[in-house]
């Protein structure tokens, strides 16, 4: 499917070793026509970490797509009523994001976001990187996998052996993704190898 002249939203959250696989493809969907609507949770604005200072990815993003972010849950509520995204992605999404989406809170503007979409019967693009999604956080995978208007950016585990737990997206299918999900399609294969064995 052609994503020209999609409104898409487009939500960040705090895994912010990611940020840098993420940026490029923000960029791609402003280039094939999107129109983006960034959406930031408070660790993406509040947090610095070696990856960057506080703020400096939402600000680059805001830059990129010319569009004011959504960074507060008043600015998101009006998402569901407007009906204004064509499809919501979250990435990176967390695996404190993963948890929160599955047992309906709303308590960031990610989520209340998620429910705007939810509420319009229209996808959630999710695109992982969790250190904790084949431990205490597999119940909520597996619970957002069987949920309607659920598609999954292909993933798999990072590091097996140093991080066994370990689940990340390979970002670069974002926009693949929501092109199938933007006809109710979950983009295959879902299920990828990330980690490359030594040869």
């Amino acid at each position: 499917m052609d994503i020209s002249g999609k409104t898409i939203g487009f939500a960040v959250t705090g895994s912010h070793c990611t940020y840098a696989e993420v940026f490029p493809e923000i960029e791609r969907f402003v280039q094939a026509g999107a129109r983006v609507i960034p959406i930031f949770s408070n660790t993406v604005l509040a947090v610095a970490t070696r990856f960057g200072e506080a703020g400096e990815w939402a600000a680059r993003i805001e830059q990129v797509t010319g569009e004011k972010p959504i960074a507060t849950l008043p600015d998101a509520e009006p998402l569901g009523p407007t009906k204004l995204l064509d499809a919501l992605v979250i990435a990176p999404c967390t695996g404190s994001t993963l948890s929160r989406l599955a047992n309906a809170q709303t308590d960031s503007p990610v989520l209340m976001a998620a429910k705007a979409t939810m509420r319009n019967d229209r996808p959630i693009v999710i695109a992982i990187s969790t250190n904790d999604g084949l431990g205490l956080n597999a119940v909520n995978l597996a619970r957002l996998l069987a949920s309607k208007n659920m598609y999954f950016v292909p993933f798999g585990q990072d590091d097996p052996f140093k991080k066994m737990n370990s689940l990340v997206a390979k970002m670069d299918l974002i926009m693949p993704t929501v092109a199938a999900a933007l006809e109710k399609k979950q983009y295959q294969p879902m299920l990828i190898e990330r980690y490359q064995y030594a040869q």
